[in-house]
């Protein structure tokens, strides 16, 4: 069960949810609740929090490129959750699909109740073996929409407070991002021959730096370096809506955010089949391997987003590269894929592998795994299950540099 802060928890609809209160910029913002929260893969948000009465304590990934608030359809069955079809149609990367809903539920967070949400349905399984944990929803626009929400990287607290007159720290960036459901802001993107200005998703959502159409980087020529030799590009996998997508990964030379500028910048192309990015509108998404270096403030009632450079500013990148991918599967980390030509199939490394340890670190710890898979230039010595054979394959970590 999650434990709920103080008393029985505020509820949106006596507090920021209302009318009169969204529109009077005369009252001060007042602190809801602060929780903490996890982080996974690529920086990823994962809080806890219960559904109206059921008792089950419930993983939702918070989610900026979230146009409203989404339970995952086996949590659904599990809960008995009545789910209603709809003629309502979702783009998410590599498909669009229609969405049942599980309507006028509440979500308690630890301090707060927030009533009258709307949550569709969709399917979290392959989303719950990458992040190697039970995802049971998404939290979007429906919840951040309400409050004022900051989300600390340093302490790992999400900061909720009610709308009205708020005082930003100092020493950070004031956003003005267009904003219907899912915030977009301008940002200049640099190659070593010119600048190319876009407007990109600004998705917590997605652990990544950046992710760029294919349509975007053959028009801009983004990719290209001096003497017009194209940056190295190298093939891997990534997930979306729609599942497993095959996707190209390169590092563009130059990319700011407000006066921010980040350098040799760890960046996905993809081919946008389902038109999520609605190009030539927009370039691509923000992700949050590059977000998470900032304390970042929401404030969608005043349409601003405040960026403050945490201690996690200058992390380095993580260029690494290795062609094996991973995932948590019935309790083992799996091999679901090997990149042609890659360090991983070089070593002898096969679809259905069970990785059972790496570097003396053994069991099932995929989100330790990936972070031993980043020292770029040594060789990870995997123990490695196949057909009832234990198998040692010492892996080299290669970049993409």
């Amino acid at each position: 069960m999650l434990l709920m802060a103080a008393a029985a928890g505020i509820s949106s609809s006596a507090l920021a949810g209302n009318a009169t209160l969204d529109n009077d910029s005369t009252r001060e913002a007042m602190l809801i609740t602060r929780f903490h929260f996890k982080q996974y893969y690529g920086g990823v948000v994962v809080i806890q929090a219960l559904v109206g009465d059921y008792p089950d304590t419930l993983q939702f990934i918070l989610d900026t490129g979230s146009a409203g608030i989404s339970l995952d359809t086996t949590t659904c069955v599990r809960l008995g959750i009545k789910m209603e079809p709809s003629d309502r149609i979702i783009k998410g990367l590599g498909s669009s699909k229609p969405v049942s809903f599980a309507r006028h539920h509440s979500l308690k967070l630890p301090g707060l109740q927030v009533d009258s949400l709307d949550f569709h349905i969709n399917d979290y399984e392959l989303i719950s073996q990458v992040y190697g944990i039970q995802v049971d929803g998404i939290i979007g626009y429906s919840f951040l929409s309400r409050y004022i929400v900051t989300i600390d990287y340093d302490t790992e607290e999400i900061i909720v407070y009610s709308k009205g007159r708020y005082t930003y720290p100092r020493g950070g960036q004031l956003l003005r991002p267009s904003l219907t459901q899912i915030p977009l802001i301008s940002a200049p993107l640099k190659n070593s021959v010119r600048t190319i200005n876009n407007r990109y998703y600004f998705d917590t959502g997605a652990g990544m730096c950046l992710l760029l159409s294919s349509q975007f980087v053959n028009d801009s020529s983004v990719l290209q370096g001096k003497k017009r030799r194209t940056k190295k590009i190298i093939q891997t996998e990534a997930q979306g809506l729609g599942g497993k997508m095959t996707m190209s990964l390169t590092t563009v030379t130059e990319f700011r955010i407000g006066n921010y500028n980040f350098r040799n910048v760890p960046t996905y192309v993809f081919d946008d089949k389902s038109n999520v990015t609605a190009y030539p509108f927009l370039g691509g998404m923000i992700g949050n391997d590059l977000l998470r270096r900032f304390n970042i403030t929401l404030n969608y009632g005043k349409k601003e987003i405040y960026m403050l450079p945490n201690t996690h500013f200058r992390d380095m990148f993580d260029y690494s590269y290795t062609g094996l991918i991973i995932y948590l599967i019935n309790g083992k980390v799996e091999v679901t894929d090997i990149i042609k030509g890659s360090p991983a199939e070089k070593v002898g490394f096969r679809k259905g592998d069970i990785i059972m340890g790496i570097n003396n670190n053994l069991g099932p710890n995929l989100q330790l795994f990936r972070e031993l898979l980043k020292n770029i230039g040594t060789k990870a010595t995997c123990l490695v299950s196949r057909d009832k054979e234990i198998l040692i394959k010492r892996l080299p970590i290669k970049s993409i540099l």
